[in-house]
């Protein structure tokens, strides 16, 4: 910050967006080929580019804001406005998922045998697994805020019990939810209750292993010093993420295991 004379942050030219875009192209079409031809390599091949440009950009941008001090106050507002626009899309995202869900449901077709859920399915029961789910998460945004209030007492130790019980919380959701899909006795070729259920909760639980993760990066910078009670935007876009992930499997919860079974 020494070398110019403003506080925003001019991006150094960066080869992860294009090794991460080659990466989702490589997974997905991938995956295609998984479904059709039975070879994984493709996949396997961009999971790998993924997660080495995954540590890569994280440890870059972890640098710029904690080492090289580029992450002044006016960059952090845009940082801000960033993920707030990035959770809205989110939220839309899954609106998809719930108009998909409800216009099908609400108005049963005849192939469908006219009621919800469709004639020859067994729905999961809410209030065993599920309900343990929701337990289970809408305690970890108690954790998590928990932990956040102690980082901005300056209260490290609290802080750090904190975020390990949340990263605990959200392995044990994604444990959970691994045995429930074993559980289930329909698929997602089961008419347009499988689909909407697997696509649905399954992308959730993709949003929980990401903020999982998310966490996890966070506790490694926390026990590493990286946050102050001032400076520590990533830790507030981790909890802004999970807190979203909790409010979407509520409506999940309501939805589609509960007034839909």
């Amino acid at each position: 910050m020494t070398h110019q004379a403003h506080t925003y942050h001019m991006v150094d030219p960066s080869p992860w967006p294009l090794t991460g875009a080659v990466a989702a192209l490589l997974m997905t079409s991938g995956l295609a080929m998984w479904f059709h031809y039975n070879t994984t390599t493709p996949m396997t091949l961009g999971l790998i580019l993924m997660l080495l440009t995954s540590y890569q950009w994280w440890r870059d941008v972890v640098r710029e804001g904690t080492f090289q001090g580029l992450h002044t106050k006016p960059v952090q507002k845009g940082l801000r406005y960033g993920m707030v626009l990035f959770i809205t899309s989110e939220v839309f995202f899954f609106i998809g998922f719930f108009w998909a869900f409800y216009h099908s449901s609400l108005a049963p077709t005849p192939e469908l045998g006219g009621s919800w859920p469709p004639t020859g399915i067994t729905p999961l029961n809410p209030f065993e697994v599920p309900l343990l789910n929701t337990a289970v998460l809408l305690a970890s945004g108690v954790t998590i805020t928990w932990s956040h209030h102690a980082l901005l007492a300056g209260n490290r130790p609290e802080a750090l019990q904190g975020l390990a019980l949340t990263v605990l919380l959200g392995a044990y959701f994604t444990l959970l939810q691994a045995m429930e899909y074993g559980e289930t006795q329909f698929t997602i070729a089961d008419a347009t209750y499988g689909s909407t259920f697997f696509v649905a909760t399954g992308f959730h639980g993709l949003h929980v292993i990401i903020g999982t993760t998310f966490l996890i990066i966070c506790l490694m910078r926390q026990i590493n010093f990286h946050f102050t009670t001032s400076h520590h935007f990533g830790f507030e876009a981790a909890a802004w993420y999970w807190h979203f992930v909790d409010v979407v499997w509520l409506f999940l919860y309501v939805s589609l295991y509960w007034w839909g079974s």
